[in-house]
């Protein structure tokens, strides 16, 4: 069973936020794969899928973000997944806007829900597949704190670009349930892509 979390808040209040550019990808996985659901698991919305042969899992938490663990890791464990059966999608304020990228393994980056998900599986379960999509920062100087940057709506410019984004974001998820990280990485992680 392959398991992939979109991070992100849940009610309209949040739905085109920055902060949840992971729900905005997990509907996208679910639009392209024609997911079944969703079944409420864990605090979580839980849609079937089968891609290249696998059976996949598309958790959205409702938890909210910082709370993210509580919901995915009962499912994880159930399923007894591997690290690299899971791929968590989130935002990232250390991408440029609207850029994505794959990374397994390393640090949280002081993301909250990947914080909460990593304090929830344990130690020696943290090795699993991130797909990282780009919020960028507030600018210098700005007056707006980044725990409201997040919170903020994107721009219609940054969703017109987000739409292509998130078919891309199709494309890595299906590379990594294919066991394909390297060809993920070389594909998505090169600058200007």
């Amino acid at each position: 069973m392959k398991l992939i979390a979109g991070l992100g808040n849940p009610g309209p209040k949040y739905e085109i936020t920055r902060h949840n550019a992971g729900f905005l990808a997990a509907d996208r996985l679910i639009d392209a794969w024609q997911a079944i659901g969703p079944q409420i698991s864990n605090q979580g919305e839980v849609y079937q899928a089968t891609v290249a042969g696998e059976k996949v899992l598309i958790v959205k938490p409702r938890t909210y973000m910082n709370l993210s663990g509580r919901c995915l890791a009962p499912i994880f464990k159930f399923y007894k997944c591997e690290p690299s059966d899971l791929i968590v999608i989130h935002d990232d304020l250390d991408l440029p806007s609207v850029s994505l990228r794959i990374k397994t393994g390393g640090g949280n980056g002081g993301h909250n829900g990947l914080k909460s998900i990593d304090s929830s599986l344990g130690a020696g379960l943290l090795n699993y597949h991130r797909i990282r999509i780009g919020i960028g920062r507030p600018e210098p100087g700005s007056p707006v704190a980044t725990v409201d940057y997040v919170l903020q709506q994107f721009s219609d410019q940054e969703l017109n670009a987000m739409d292509l984004l998130l078919d891309k974001a199709v494309k890595a998820a299906e590379l990594l349930i294919r066991g394909q990280a390297e060809a993920a990485m070389n594909e998505f992680n090169v600058r200007g892509k």
